[in-house]
């Protein structure tokens, strides 16, 4: 298979690149415009070939770039898309510049360790890293810039179907954020199995970054992502929300590996949440 970003050097990365990052669930596209990301937007996987190529197409992007953690579906995006222009993957074209401290870094995911590098670019500084997804993993980058690991859990959907699928009495439901105005009781049982999926993730995510903290001895910035951030978007122990932190990973890594300017850290980025 010819890649043309390859063939073609460092095309497209002192203008307008396509960035794609294929989920287990959902993909997520934008643009990388000059080392930021703009345009970010959530969509199905059927869907990734064509808003791919809208988005070059309106753009002028010059190539695309893709980051996955769903081979079968990553592969064949990449046959769809290199018809249209050069496309760099990363991981096989492109390394994720991201120290760790792993046992075994053979089998981490790229969306851990590309939230991992767009929250340290930004930052300069120990981080925690909260990205709710199809599953929720929460990370912590050192002061250095290194990846120390963290926690996998089920996501809010797995847990649902957990329920249903280990007890017959308890129906299979779609995952609500419970009706704050119900209090804390579960008034029934949707509402209280709805009430612990909640509980759940906030428990998680507390109990892990006091560990952190303990352990490094520091209270580090924590920066919720993925799809269900939402869930967590008002818990004091979150700092910010970030919806393309994962997308801004992959822009670091452009900008790393293809060269072009660097995009503006610290605390002036622009607005996080949605």
């Amino acid at each position: 298979m010819t890649n043309d970003a390859n063939a073609n050097g460092r095309s497209g990365i002192e203008g307008t690149l396509v960035a794609v990052c294929v989920g287990n669930s959902r993909a997520r596209v934008g643009l990388i415009v000059e080392g930021r990301v703009e345009e970010g937007r959530s969509i199905t996987h059927a869907e990734a070939a064509e808003a791919c190529e809208n988005l070059r197409e309106s753009s002028g992007a010059g190539a695309f770039v893709i980051a996955s953690v769903n081979k079968p579906v990553s592969v064949k995006l990449e046959m769809e898309l290199e018809s249209k222009a050069g496309v760099y993957v990363i991981g096989r074209d492109l390394e994720i510049p991201m120290r760790h401290a792993l046992d075994d870094a053979s089998t981490v995911g790229q969306d851990r360790l590309l939230d991992a590098v767009g929250g340290y670019a930004r930052l300069k500084e120990a981080c925690v890293i909260a990205d709710l997804g199809t599953a929720i993993t929460i990370d912590f980058v050192d002061g250095e810039g290194t990846f120390q690991g963290g926690v996998i859990a089920p996501g809010v959907r797995a847990m649902m179907r957990s329920m249903n699928a280990a007890a017959s009495a308890l129906p299979e439901l779609e995952f609500e954020v419970p009706d704050a105005a119900r209090g804390p009781f579960g008034k029934d049982t949707a509402h209280a199995m709805r009430l612990g999926v909640r509980n759940a993730v906030s428990g998680l995510l507390r109990h892990t970054v006091e560990q952190f903290a303990e352990r490094f001895g520091t209270f580090p910035t924590v920066i919720a992502t993925g799809g269900d951030a939402g869930l967590v978007e008002e818990d004091p122990m979150v700092d910010r929300v970030v919806p393309d932190l994962q997308m801004m990973g992959v822009a670091e890594v452009c900008r790393v590996a293809l060269g072009g300017a660097a995009p503006e850290g610290g605390d002036d980025e622009p607005a996080d949440a949605e």
